[in-house]
């Protein structure tokens, strides 16, 4: 039996869409999804640090806690996240802390990645748990969607 792997590339093209309805807002589009081990979504999230007036409310964080409640258990296994900008520190640390196995990611963030670009949470051998991740997916059209924002903010 052939193992099919998921097409990350047009998973990070639905992650992107969900971010474009950050930019009314005043949130930096950032979206974020979990899907089970079938492929179907269990959690989702754009950031909404501006509009809560929270600043956990990171996508990533948003779409774990969805997900989390729909399984009913703190701990993803077996669950893949999908984000449109690497993670940072307190999102990494959500991550280690839900067991999520697998992080596909698009935009490099240079300033505060902790998925390689600054730190490395995911896959550093001295935490008790390590991820796989997929980087750098559809990395350009994620950064364009980011470089839109802060432009028309400047």
């Amino acid at each position: 039996m052939e193992v099919r792997m998921p097409d990350y590339e047009q998973l990070m093209r639905d992650a992107i869409q969900d971010a474009r309805l950050a930019l009314a807002t005043d949130d930096v589009p950032v979206a974020a999804f979990v899907l089970d081990a079938a492929g179907n979504r269990i959690g989702s999230g754009r950031n909404e640090r501006e509009l809560l007036h929270d600043p956990t409310a990171h996508a990533e964080v948003l779409a774990i806690r969805e997900a989390a409640a729909a399984l009913g258990d703190k701990h993803l296994l077996g669950t893949t996240l999908v984000v449109t900008l690497e993670p940072c520190v307190m999102c990494a640390g959500a991550i280690l802390n839900a067991r999520i196995p697998r992080v596909v990611f698009g935009a490099w963030d240079e300033k505060a990645g902790a998925v390689g670009s600054v730190h490395d949470l995911l896959r550093d051998r001295r935490l008790g748990h390590q991820v796989e991740v997929f980087a750098g997916v559809e990395a350009e059209a994620c950064a364009d969607l980011l470089l839109e924002f802060f432009r028309a903010r400047r």
